[in-house]
C-alpha cells in the first residue's frame, strides 16, 4: 500500500509517506513555511494543512496524489464531544470539529487529483501509539503509552501491540490531562504554551519540589490506569510571570514540584500497564513523551526492560503513526523506521549551486570531518548541515550547531548565538561505544530523549554540556548509521582527548530548525558562527567578511 499520513488539526502539522510498510519520507510543515510549530493550536487555524510537506513527500517517492491507496488523517471527529461536555473552556472548539469533518475535501483541494474517498480518520491517540509501537525496532509484542494535551475526548491511551494489531487498554477522559496541566504551568511561568514546555523542564532543575504535596491534591494517579489532573490553582501556589520577566527561586520550585508530580504519575501508569501486559518493551509517544527527565526516570525505576520513545513524539508523529496503522490494516508487513533523518536533502552539485548563487567564498576540503574537528578543537562554533533533515524537534547530527564541550563558557556563548534563556542546557553527542564510561542512563540513546547522569570525573572535563543538576541529554552516535559524524567525533577526540561534542539545534530562538541550504546560509550570515559545513563544502566567517562581501568560486 501507498499511504500518506497527515497531522493538521492542532499544531505541528506534518506529513509522512509509508510504502509497502516502509517509512519513505516524513517532514513537518514548519520546515517549509518557516513558522515555528507550523501554526498555533487554535480552532481558527485548524483548517490549515501541511500542503508543502505532503507535496514534498509525494515528490520524494515520485508519486502523484492519485497514486495513493489511502490517506490517514490523525483525528476522528466522530469520537469527539462538545468542549463544554468534556469540561474544557474552548467556546470555538466546534469550529475545529467542523474543519476536521471537511478534511477530505480540503485535502483533495490541496493535493489536486486526490480522491477524497480514500481519506480515513484515524483516532488521534491510536495514531500516536502506532508511531511508537510500529516504528520501534524489535517491539513485537510491546506496550504503548501515549500522553499529550488532548485528542478527540481523551488525553491518554494505554495500548498493546501484538503482530499488526494495536489493542487499546485504557484511555483517560478529559478534562483530566497531564499535558494540559503542564501547558497551563508553562503559560503561568511566562512562556508560550504548546511550545515552551521544555523550558519548564529545564527550569525545574534549579528548584526543589517543596510544593509537591499541594500539587498531589490536583494531580495524582487513580490506581486503575488513569489519573486526575485538572483545576490546579497555579496563582495560589506561586505568583505568575509575565513573558520575559525574570524568574525567581519560587518559580523554579514550582516547576520542580510539577515535574516531580508528573514523574510520579507517569510511573504509576507505567506500572499499571506492565501489570496488564507483562511485556519487556514499552514504546512512548505524545507530547509528554518529549519530557526526557521523566523518560529517564521511567527507564530507571519502571518495570520495562527497554523504553523506546518516538523521536517525533509530538503531534507531528501522528502523521507517521496514522500511515503505519492504515498500512497494517491493509496487510502490509511493517518495518521499523530507519531513523529520524526522513526529511529533505540535496546533492553535492545542488549545494554548490546554492553557494555560488549566494556569492560566498567556499572550499571543498579533502577531509570534511577532520576539518570540522580541528575547527572545534580551536573553539570554533560550527553550523553542521548534512544529509536528510530530522523528523521531530531534536537536532541529531544533520542540522546542528557544534561546539567544544570542554569550555564552560560555550554554554553561554551558544545561548547568546541562539538568542535564548541562559538557564537552558545544551546537549552532548558521543560515540556509542564510549558513552557508558561517561554517562549513566539508558543506552544507546540515538534520539536525545533521556537524561543521563554525568560521571563525576567527567563533569569538569565537559562542563558546557553538564546541566545544573549534573545531568546531560545525550545523543549516542553509531558509526554504521552516522559515519561522517562518528569520524568527526573520532578526530576531535584525537585532538582534545574528549569523545564528546556539543550538539544543539541549528536555529535561533523562535525559528524552526534550519532545513534547506538557504536557511543555513541565512542563519550563518546572521549569527556569530565561525564555520558552516554545508555538505562537503566549508564556508569560513573570516573569509566571508574579509572584504565586507562574499564572492563565490
Amino acid at each position: 500500500m501507498r499511504v500518506l499520513g497527515i497531522n493538521a488539526l492542532f499544531h505541528d502539522p506534518a506529513a509522512a509517506l509509508v510504502i509497502d510498510g516502509h517509512t519513505v519520507a516524513a517532514a513537518e510543515e514548519e520546515r517549509f513555511s518557516r513558522r515555528k510549530h507550523g501554526k498555533r493550536p487554535v480552532p481558527f487555524a485548524a483548517w490549515e494543512l501541511p500542503e508543502k510537506a505532503a507535496a514534498w513527500c509525494l515528490a520524494e517517492a515520485g508519486l502523484r496524489p492519485q497514486d495513493l491507496d489511502a490517506v490517514a488523517y490523525s483525528f476522528d471527529p466522530a469520537l469527539a464531544r462538545p468542549a463544554g461536555e468534556m469540561g474544557l473552556d474552548d467556546p470555538w472548539d466546534h469550529l475545529r470539529l467542523t474543519y476536521a469533518r471537511e478534511a477530505p475535501s480540503f485535502l483533495s483541494t490541496a493535493l489536486p487529483g486526490l480522491d477524497p474517498d480514500i481519506v480515513r480518520f484515524v483516532p488521534h491517540h491510536m495514531a500516536h501509539a502506532a508511531s511508537g509501537a510500529f516504528a520501534a525496532p524489535d517491539a513485537e509484542p510491546s506496550s504503548a503509552l501515549v500522553l499529550d494535551g488532548r485528542g478527540e475526548s481523551a488525553s491518554h491511551l494505554a495500548a498493546r501491540r501484538t503482530g499488526d494489531r494495536l489493542e487499546p487498554l485504557y484511555a483517560q477522559r478529559l478534562p483530566h490531562s497531564l499535558g494540559l496541566a503542564y501547558e497551563e504551568l508553562t503559560e503561568h511561568l511566562g512562556f508560550l504554551r504548546s511550545c515552551d514546555e521544555y523550558k519548564v523542564m529545564a527550569l525545574a532543575s534549579y528548584g526543589r519540589p517543596r510544593l509537591l504535596a499541594e500539587l498531589r491534591s490536583y494531580i495524582r494517579p487513580t490506581g486503575d490506569g488513569g489519573f486526575l489532573a485538572t483545576g490546579v490553582p497555579w496563582s495560589e501556589l506561586c505568583p505568575p510571570l509575565r513573558p520575559g520577566q525574570q524568574w525567581s527561586r519560587q518559580h523554579a520550585d514550582l516547576a520542580a514540584s510539577a515535574q516531580a508530580c508528573l514523574e510520579e504519575t507517569l510511573l504509576d501508569l507505567v506500572r499499571w500497564l506492565h501489570g496488564r501486559t507483562h511485556d519487556e518493551v514499552l514504546t512512548m509517544a505524545g507530547g509528554v513523551a518529549l519530557n526526557c527527565v521523566a523518560n529517564a526516570r521511567i527507564a530507571r525505576e519502571g518495570p520495562f526492560r527497554r523504553v523506546w520513545v518516538q523521536p517525533a513524539a509530538g503531534d507531528a508523529g501522528t502523521a507517521l503513526g496514522g500511515a503505519l496503522l492504515l498500512a497494517a490494516h491493509g496487510g502490509d508487513e511493517l518495518a521499523p523506521m530507519p531513523g529520524a533523518d526522513l526529511g529533505r536533502c540535496w546533492s553535492d552539485a545542488e549545494l554548490e549551486g546554492w553557494l555560488k548563487t549566494a556569492a560566498v567564498p567556499f572550499e571543498r576540503p579533502p577531509d570534511l570531518a577532520a576539518t570540522v574537528a580541528r575547527a572545534l578543537a580551536d573553539d570554533a562554533i560550527v553550523a553542521w548541515f548534512q544529509g536528510r533533515s530530522e523528523y521531530g524537534p531534536r537536532a541529531l547530527g544533520h542540522r546542528s550547531l557544534l561546539a567544544h564541550p570542554g569550555h564552560a563558557g560555550n554554554l553561554e556563548r551558544l545561548n547568546d548565538v541562539k538568542g535564548r534563556e541562559q538557564f537552558r542546557p545544551v546537549a552532548p553527542m558521543v560515540l556509542a561505544h564510549r558513552a557508558a564510561e561517561i554517562f549513566d542512563g539508558p543506552l544507546p540513546s540515538p534520539y536525545m530523549l533521556f537524561v543521563h547522569d554525568v560521571a563525576q570525573r567527567w563533569r569538569e572535563r565537559i562542563p558546557a554540556v553538564v546541566h545544573v543538576d549534573g545531568t546531560a541529554r545525550i545523543q549516542t552516535v553509531d558509526p554504521v548509521q552516522e559515519p561522517l559524524v562518528a569520524r568527526m567525533l573520532g578526530v576531535f577526540e584525537e585532538l582534545t582527548g574528549l569523545p564528546v561534542v556539543v550538539n544543539t539545534s541549528l536555529n535561533t530562538a523562535g525559528r524552526p530548525m534550519v532545513d534547506d541550504p538557504r536557511d543555513a546560509l541565512e542563519c550563518f550570515g546572521s549569527t556569530p558562527v565561525d564555520l558552516l559545513a554545508l555538505g562537503p563544502f566549508v564556508v569560513r566567517r573570516g573569509a566571508l567578511f574579509a572584504d565586507g562581501r562574499g564572492s563565490g568560486r
